[in-house]
């Protein structure tokens, strides 16, 4: 991955960026994009190109499962997400207000946001927060992280971490991960 990488966010980043988020004029839109990037790793497009199809069931309600199509993925490379719950709550909340037809995420006119309408969104938010080095690719890599340190937890590897970030390579998904100089120092001192 050339060039510089995105930051990780810690857990008071992404309180803070969920309560900036809540204080917008589109609150449950705003707090819906943060946690599609955070709770399940999407990249700006995909926020932008997510649409009902993929994340309803057959009776029309939120499901457990978002499937991301290939046409909406880098790539054209889809994968299925099992949904946490706080993104599960969002959903339900942005559908009740929507026909559940077309995009997930919609401007303030109804109309389809742009990956670059995301991109900028984060930008403000990062800026108003006083967050440096933080862009739209800073909760995929949170969530990427977040989930190869606790897929050992939930009878996981990295395979699956992959998997979960849509890579085609396994170097890919290590080139995410952040380290932790404190989890080195205590594996330093099982040795």
């Amino acid at each position: 991955m050339p060039g510089k990488q995105a930051k990780i966010l810690s857990s008071d980043h992404i309180e803070d960026l969920i309560f900036f988020a809540e204080r917008t004029r589109q609150p449950d839109r705003n707090r819906l994009i943060v946690l599609l990037s955070i709770k399940a790793g999407l990249r700006a497009a995909e926020i932008a190109k997510l649409t009902w199809d993929m994340v309803l069931d057959a009776s029309g309600g939120v499901s457990p499962l978002l499937e991301l199509q290939d046409h909406a993925a880098k790539k054209g490379h889809g994968r299925r997400i099992p949904l946490h719950p706080d993104l599960q709550n969002a959903l339900t909340i942005v559908l009740e207000g929507s026909d559940g037809s077309g995009t997930v995420v919609r401007s303030e006119r109804g109309g389809q946001m742009t990956p670059l309408s995301i991109v900028v969104w984060f930008y403000r938010a990062y800026e108003a927060l006083g967050l440096k080095g933080c862009s739209s690719h800073s909760g995929r890599r949170t969530f990427i992280t977040r989930a190869a340190r606790q897929a050992h937890n939930a009878g996981g590897s990295l395979r699956d971490v992959q998997l979960l970030a849509g890579h085609r390579s396994i170097q890919t998904t290590e080139r995410y991960i952040d380290g932790d100089s404190d989890a080195q120092r205590r594996l330093i001192s099982l040795i």
